[in-house]
């Protein structure tokens, strides 16, 4: 059994990662800014209250966490707000950087104390992100921050391995939530393809940029 801490669980990618790793028997613990019935319904550890923006409650979390060593860290929480180059907010831009790229930074610091030789940290990024992949423009925030997350993972990836711990960064697909407006694959199929990138991880194949279905991506 290995224990796995997931971000943002409660609702979509998240909730369904937990809910697959604690029927194949591995420890899940959640973490959110607020829970939802669905979540709470699994029966595993949550803690709430947490804003990965927020290096005072990153502290906060790894005090609740103290004895606990982790195995797998699933950098999960995002969010995309669509904008375009006739519509610009530099305030959302400003905010999903925020999120999407300093918060994974941010709880990828906080909890390397309760990593060790052996662990891994999962990155859910998005195709979104892929300079050579982008044909269609637009959504610059959600881009932009995309691109920096994943180049986060990338140098996390070299600068982890010397304590042998890998970093898988992944795509989830075009996925049914309320980020896309419930288009595309299932939370749980997903769920899934993250799980076996992060079960397929070594630090032979660490800081590399996956499709959920094992595909490498191109930067």
């Amino acid at each position: 059994m290995a224990t796995y801490l997931v971000t943002g669980t409660a609702r979509g990618i998240g909730l369904a990662l937990c809910q697959q790793l604690q029927e194949r028997g591995d420890q899940a613990i959640a973490v959110c800014r607020q829970s939802s019935p669905e979540l709470d319904a699994l029966g595993i550890r949550v803690e709430t209250g947490i804003d990965i923006t927020s290096s005072q409650t990153l502290k906060e979390l790894v005090q609740r966490l103290q004895g606990i060593s982790l195995d797998v860290l699933v950098n999960n929480a995002g969010i995309l707000e669509a904008d375009s180059l006739d519509r610009l907010d530099f305030d959302s831009i400003q905010r999903q950087f925020e999120v999407n790229a300093l918060g994974t930074l941010r709880v990828t610091q906080a909890l390397l104390p309760l990593l060790s030789q052996g662990s891994k940290i999962g990155i859910v990024t998005s195709r979104m992100g892929s300079i050579e992949d982008n044909s269609s423009g637009g959504y610059y925030g959600y881009r932009m921050s995309k691109v920096a997350v994943s180049m986060a993972g990338k140098s996390l990836a070299i600068d982890l391995k010397p304590r042998k711990i890998a970093v898988g960064i992944v795509h989830p697909g075009l996925v049914q939530t309320r980020m896309t407006d419930f288009t595309g694959i299932s939370t749980g199929e997903a769920a899934h393809g993250i799980i076996q990138r992060l079960d397929h991880l070594t630090l032979d194949n660490s800081g590399t940029f996956w499709h959920a279905n094992g595909e490498v991506l191109p930067w």
